[in-house]
């Protein structure tokens, strides 16, 4: 009976030791966010080089989230946010546009036997993957087909990010400064302003059902503190870099590590299709990008980051190490990520109503 904690400890370690091992790389070759990346590079190898993998516990990754959503609610700019009042039309128009572009890519991949129109459109939808895969079976759809290529969209994204970043828009790691003027919190004052998002954060999410709720409610609370009394008082927080790196690592450990062996094998025969299918919805949505950066005044990175079909945590750490407008991409992101979620049930009721009058 002891062997099994044995185990679970030594795959741990070695999980560690892979994350730093990747990390210290990453810092090296000079991509943004290497800590994510590192971590998702090192559960991804060794999920698929072991017959079991340990699962980054639930209150892990949901901290993870909590860290991250600390981190980008220090940068927020209500500046940027008050310009894009003048720009919601685009913002809007561009979230529609990849919800149309996830159902076509949806159809494409129904060329596959066995997969119902139901099931590869929610495969495709672009964000909020785990709320998709959760309500997934409930409409109709194959929930095992979902989960996989749902994640597998993501895990690409994320696999890509860096190197679009890195060598298309010649953007390395960056030092970030908060845009609060004055003088800048000490390292104590940060730590109890970091484990107060987080808690306080949690809590909320807890109690208040939302999408991405363990990010954006640690991040609404980063905000309040940011740009009210409390926070010019202590001056300007961040979340220290030690603690915003564990964050990384949760959450890149929690998307490497779901692809294991029997995942892949479970739709070994659909994985062409799918990855096809999945680079040119990217490939796409990338296109909306250049289109938002125009009509918006925006750098074509922040274009990239906003519209990129999935993989928000991945984004936002992108988005904080590259020095990219973090408000303007969150804002879009969270506009889509509704968008999808809200129209997953009349788009199931959609798709399954011929099928229903045939019956009938």
């Amino acid at each position: 009976m002891s062997r099994q904690p044995t185990g679970r400890v030594r795959a741990w370690l070695v999980l560690i030791v892979l994350v730093v091992g990747f990390s210290v790389a990453f810092t090296l070759v000079g991509l943004p966010s290497p800590v994510l990346f590192g971590a998702l590079a090192a559960g991804l190898i060794y999920a698929l080089s072991v017959p079991q993998t340990p699962a980054v516990p639930a209150l892990a990754f949901t901290t993870g989230q909590a860290i991250l959503g600390a981190s980008i609610g220090a940068l927020f700019d209500p500046d940027t946010l008050a310009s894009l009042r003048d720009d919601w039309v685009p913002v809007l128009g561009v979230s529609v546009a990849t919800l149309v572009l996830s159902v076509v890519a949806g159809f494409v991949l129904r060329l596959h036997p066995g997969v119902s129109a139901a099931t590869g459109a929610f495969a495709m939808v672009a964000g909020g993957a785990s709320g998709i895969v959760a309500i997934a079976r409930e409409l109709g759809a194959d929930d095992r087909v979902v989960a996989v290529v749902q994640y597998l969209r993501v895990l690409v994204i994320i696999l890509g990010m860096p190197l679009v970043a890195q060598f298309i828009f010649q953007v390395s790691q960056r030092t970030v400064e908060s845009p609060t003027s004055g003088p800048e919190a000490g390292l104590l004052v940060n730590l109890l302003v970091t484990v107060v998002c987080v808690v306080v954060g949690l809590a909320l999410a807890r109690r208040i059902d939302i999408p991405a709720a363990s990010l954006l409610f640690p991040l609404f609370v980063a905000v309040l503190i940011s740009l009210t009394g409390p926070g010019l008082s202590l001056g300007s927080i961040a979340v220290p870099v030690g603690v915003q790196d564990v964050g990384y690592a949760l959450i890149g450990l929690q998307v490497g590590l779901r692809f294991t062996r029997a995942s892949l094998k479970a739709v070994a025969t659909l994985l062409p299709l799918a990855i096809i299918t999945i680079l040119g919805l990217i490939v796409a949505c990338a296109g909306l990008g250049v289109l938002l950066a125009r009509s918006t005044g925006h750098s074509q990175l922040d274009g990239y980051l906003a519209t990129t079909p999935g993989g928000l945590y991945a984004v936002l750490a992108t988005a904080v190490g590259s020095g990219s407008d973090v408000t303007f991409i969150l804002t879009v992101q969270i506009v889509r990520l509704f968008v999808m979620l809200f129209s997953a049930p009349l788009l199931a009721r959609w798709l399954r109503g011929p099928s229903s009058q045939n019956r009938k």
